[in-house]
């Protein structure tokens, strides 16, 4: 099922909320991969939004320990489209729910593939502080405007043959010049749905995204 651009205004984005019982002091905003072009809805079979949702499910145990609330965003459709205007408004949007929910809350996204593009472009919204990449789409004109202030993690595997480990590595050292901090960890030969060494990715995605809301 596709739909036109148009009717991407009638579909809705949604948000998986997974809320600790004490007073919340962070929240992490996971931000799923899509694809270059494609304006279908992201439906219940998405492969993309599953693996944030396992991501998700291995954060939330140490987030909740320390009082952060986990949100994962399901865009309304899956593609990139040549500017990125869905998912870039789909993730503002979340971030205007976070801030209206836990005002004054510190904030990192936790982007997968395109969702570390999203994030990019994002995170100059009020209360982010900063942005972690799982082996992220970042492509050589990718702006590094947004990530001024704030802090910038990466990680990538060797053997990706969708993202470009050394794209990511080069978009990390130009965001020097702006970020708090950048830093760029090679995760060695994996690829790039995250399906092997999966607890390496969980727990570069927990430490690093919690290490940021310290």
């Amino acid at each position: 099922m596709t739909t036109s651009p148009s009717h991407a205004a009638a579909l809705v984005p949604t948000l998986t909320r997974d809320e600790p019982d004490a007073e919340v002091t962070g929240v992490v905003l996971l931000l799923h991969g899509g694809t270059e072009h494609s304006e279908a809805p992201v439906g219940n079979r998405s492969a993309s939004w599953y693996r944030m949702r396992a991501i998700q499910r291995a954060v939330t145990p140490r987030a909740h320990e320390r009082g952060v609330a986990t949100w994962l965003l399901r865009y309304r459709t899956r593609g990139w489209n040549g500017t990125g205007a869905v998912p870039i408004a789909d993730a503002r949007w979340a971030l205007e729910q976070i801030t209206a929910t836990h005002p004054g809350v510190p904030i990192v996204l936790l982007g997968h593939s395109m969702g570390g593009r999203t994030a990019i472009h994002v995170a100059d919204a009020p209360g982010v502080v900063g942005v972690v990449g799982l082996a992220p789409w970042w492509p050589p004109d990718s702006p590094i405007a947004a990530l001024r202030g704030r802090h910038l993690r990466a990680a990538h595997g060797r053997a990706d043959k969708i993202t470009s480990a050394r794209a990511t590595r080069a978009f990390v050292t130009a965001a020097e010049t702006v970020a708090a901090s950048a830093e760029f960890t090679d995760l060695g030969a994996v690829g790039h749905y995250m399906l092997r060494r999966v607890g390496d990715w969980n727990a570069y995605a927990t430490e690093t995204a919690l290490g940021l809301l310290d």
